[in-house]
């Protein structure tokens, strides 16, 4: 009887508090007022949106297009297509580069290490460029190999058609895609990040200054990159740490460096201040285990692929409530792995729902043999 009655128990929805008692939640008023064209602020663990303004928009990136071309260049160290020591030769079309310069030579060669730091501190186009050239072997076809990283990344309003980011009729992007840009370059790059976050870089006894006026003003604020062009106005990506939690701005075509300063200020401390990240579940936990049937199992555990981390209004986390079912039941072997039979939704106080998770066998469930698979399927038509 014990055997039977499982099923029905098992299928009862699961329904707990995460942790902690109820706490009233601090209200969260609107966004700031930022003066720019477009906007956005995300959470860089949970990729929760925050605020947003015109976050899908067309824009010009100006020179933060070399996000784009440092991620190309950190790929091709990460998969050892080329190493910080390599000479690159300075051609022509680089040296004759216009806007802001690291000042090299034409027909020297220089380290690949010293280049990236050029673009990413001083944001040279001249190192912008000969780093381009070196991987693409030009640069239109190094723009190519930016799109297809674009693509990869879900950057759907996004096209590259050089690598320094002065204005041309088809070089475009969105605040949002520049968002999931930065992120890419965290999560991905962690040993190369940290230059983002460089307040000066000296080449040929020259030394400039970042011009990320938010590296001095915010301890917190790490990284990431400047822009500008008269069409494109003073564009900012940033991103900053506080108590474990980051968070990534990004303004666009605001009229001002002060401007651009203090409205990418202004998110990150609305985000820091009205809002909280914590990790509710780990990878591999276990949340249900219903009867399997034809199985040499009894029984299967459905558990979460990953770290489930959210992001909700500050004092919220501890009133977050979890709920479980099987899609379709009975669940009937064999099963494979990793194949999603399951959902936990976490929900508010409110009863909003926060996240979605599908729930999948950890391991593949095999079907039993002949005496197993009839004797359950007796038992099925009595289900």
């Amino acid at each position: 009887m014990l055997r039977s009655s499982l099923p029905a128990l098992l299928a009862v929805l699961f329904c707990a508090a995460l942790s902690g008692p109820a706490h009233p939640a601090v209200p969260i008023p609107k966004p700031p007022d930022v003066n720019g064209k477009a906007y956005i602020l995300i959470d860089y663990d949970s990729g929760r949106i925050l605020a947003a303004d015109h976050a899908d928009d067309r824009v010009e990136p100006a020179s933060l297009t070399k996000l784009m071309t440092s991620y190309a260049v950190f790929k091709a160290l990460q998969e050892n297509r080329l190493k910080l020591t390599d000479p690159i030769t300075i051609s022509e079309h680089a040296w004759r580069s216009e806007g802001s310069r690291t000042f090299v030579q034409v027909g020297t060669t220089i380290p690949a290490e010293v280049l990236i730091k050029g673009m990413i501190v001083q944001s040279g186009n001249d190192a912008t460029i000969a780093l381009a050239e070196h991987i693409g072997g030009t640069e239109p076809a190094f723009a190519q190999l930016m799109n297809e990283y674009a693509k990869r990344l879900g950057m759907n309003g996004t096209h590259f058609e050089n690598s320094d980011g002065l204005p041309s009729p088809n070089h475009y992007t969105t605040a949002h895609d520049l968002a999931l840009l930065a992120t890419a370059l965290i999560r991905e790059f962690p040993n190369y990040y940290p230059w983002y976050g460089l307040r000066e870089f000296t080449w040929n006894n020259i030394t400039q200054h970042n011009r990320n006026g938010l590296l001095l003003r915010d301890p917190t604020v790490d990284g990431m990159k400047t822009g500008h062009t008269d069409s494109a106005g003073y564009c900012l990506v940033t991103s900053a740490k506080r108590n474990g939690m980051r968070l990534i701005s990004v303004v666009m075509g605001s009229p001002s460096i002060k401007a651009r300063e203090d409205g990418s200020a202004a998110l990150i401390n609305y985000g820091f201040t009205f809002y909280e990240t914590g990790k509710v579940k780990s990878a591999g936990e276990v949340i249900l285990k219903p009867r399997v049937y034809k199985s040499t199992e009894e029984f299967v555990t459905l558990a979460i692929p990953k770290d489930i981390v959210v992001t909700v209004g500050r004092g919220q986390l501890a009133t977050l409530k979890t709920s479980a079912h099987v899609f379709k039941e009975p669940l009937v072997a064999p099963l494979a792995a990793n194949q999603p039979l399951g959902e936990m939704t976490i929900t508010d106080a409110a009863g909003d729902v926060v996240a979605h998770i599908p729930l999948a066998p950890r391991k593949e469930v095999p079907a039993a043999g002949l005496w197993t698979r009839a004797t359950d399927t007796v038992r099925l038509w009595f289900n």
